[in-house]
């Protein structure tokens, strides 16, 4: 069976890993979905089931641990080795137009020297610790890679030279603030900037631990727009949010400084664009389109919102009916796009179920966090295979109107391992912050990270 590096490579096991909080248990594997092979094919697994890349955020000394996977059990003892192989990254940077440069070799290490073994009768061998340093010359704002090649020696394992390679795209904070909190859990503000300063943000910190209460700013929104002229659609910022991105240095950089990622929010615009309405080729070129805004202003992902496109028949040239594999092409051409930023989906809309897999790669390879409408609190596994706990985001809040999360929601989100948690329309100068918005931040620290919020009484007004 012919596999390609984006398709049978990612096929198998699913997602992209960010973190100072690795999952420690492997991802399952769901093959019913793809042709059975007589022979038995070879990948790289991460700890997160991520094949054919991961993103690896570290301070000082970051570690990964890597898995050769088979298609099938063992008949004999297969042996292998991982190794450093800069060809790997230059195919990647050849094959998809970037310019993303190797992590040094010498500040990596390979636990046992890279060897391999999967024991007759098994799927997977155990895990081989990938470790790797800092150094003062690594530029601060720059994501490298760490090229991996597997090679087998013996056990009669398929690995074709197209499939045999895994990129760990790695970004050190070493000289950054970090935002991770003792449980691990992400707290998501989703930010209305047509009212809202997003320098709240920093209004809020945790008494113990001093750490920002908000891990991920979502700009909320730009647009995706058609344009009737030309036939193609691009990416629209109203004058709010294009004021932001015009001074980043002053909204957004103070944020990022902190340790906080800044998202730009991606929605529908009353016209035939929509998030969930673009053929393959439009998507792939959209999605180019939303990684040159991201590199343009600085911006480390984007979240997908499906609402408020509008139907203009008939479809024409570079669009489709709306449907959940549309939307779910836009995201995975999106995360092919930049790798190495944030991809997020509202469950929402055409946004919100991507059981089907894009090209033979399941949603929780190219989805990084599932955000729930407010109130709503199911596994999402379901709408994203692939997609581990700690990238769900449960209740979510909307201040603005008083939809507030129970203590006992949040309880249940922590102990059963959730990792996210979103609220929309946090703004301190609303008149029903005393009284709605700053309990629920509250209870927020307290039942999530047994902590007490800490604000600073100094809200930011919008002043442009």
């Amino acid at each position: 069976m012919k596999v390609t590096l984006f398709a049978a490579v990612w096929a198998l096991a699913g997602g992209l890993l960010t973190a100072c909080d690795e999952e420690i248990q492997v991802g399952s594997i769901d093959e019913g979905t793809y042709e059975t092979s007589t022979e038995l094919l070879g990948y790289i697994i991460n700890s997160e089931g991520r094949q054919s890349m991961a993103t690896v955020e570290f301070r000082n000394t970051g570690t990964t641990q890597l898995y050769l996977g088979l298609s099938k059990a063992a008949k004999q003892d297969v042996a292998g080795k991982f190794k450093y192989d800069k060809s790997v990254l230059e195919a990647y940077n050849k094959a998809n137009e970037t310019t993303f440069e190797a992590f040094p070799e010498e500040l990596v290490k390979f636990a046992g020297d890279g060897a391999v073994a999967v024991t007759k009768g098994e799927s997977k061998s155990a895990g081989v610790d990938v470790t790797f340093n800092t150094k003062e010359s690594l530029k601060q704002d720059a994501t490298y890679v760490i090229p991996v090649r597997a090679e087998i020696s013996a056990g009669g394992v398929q690995l074709p030279d197209d499939v045999s390679g895994y990129l760990i795209f790695v970004k050190d904070l070493t000289k950054l603030p970090s935002c991770d909190k003792s449980t691990g859990i992400k707290i998501i503000s989703c930010m209305e900037v047509n009212d809202t300063n997003p320098l709240n943000n920093l209004c809020f910190t945790l008494k113990e631990s001093g750490k920002p209460l908000i891990d991920i700013v979502i700009l909320f929104s730009a647009n995706i727009n058609y344009n009737v002229e030309t036939g193609r659609v691009y990416v629209y910022n109203n004058p709010n949010v294009q004021h932001l991105l015009d001074n980043r240095e002053k909204y957004l950089k103070p944020l990022q400084d902190r340790g906080m990622k800044v998202v730009l929010g991606i929605l529908g615009n009353h016209d035939r664009s929509g998030i969930a309405r673009l053929a393959d080729n439009t998507a792939r070129e959209f999605a180019r389109e939303l990684k040159n805004v991201c590199d343009a202003y600085h911006l480390d992902g984007i979240f997908f919102d499906d609402e408020y496109s509008e139907d203009h028949p008939p479809i024409t040239p570079g669009f489709v009916k709306d449907s959940y594999e549309a939307a779910a092409r836009l995201v995975y051409e999106t995360k092919r796009a930049m790798p190495d930023k944030l991809t997020c989906a509202y469950v929402y809309g055409m946004t919100s179920n991507f059981r089907s897999p894009v090209d033979g790669v399941q949603a929780g390879d190219f989805v990084d966090y599932g955000i729930h409408d407010y109130g709503s609190g199911f596994d999402l596994a379901g709408n994203y295979p692939g997609m581990p706990k700690s990238r769900m985001a449960l209740y979510s809040q909307e201040f603005n109107r008083g939809y507030i999360a129970p203590a006992s929601e949040l309880k249940n989100m922590r102990d059963n391992g959730y990792g996210a948690h979103m609220i929309f329309a946090m703004d301190p100068n609303r008149s029903n912050f005393r009284w709605t918005q700053k309990p629920a931040l509250e209870n927020i620290a307290k039942m999530l990270f047994d902590d007490e919020l800490v604000y600073n009484w100094k809200p930011q007004p919008k002043d442009w």
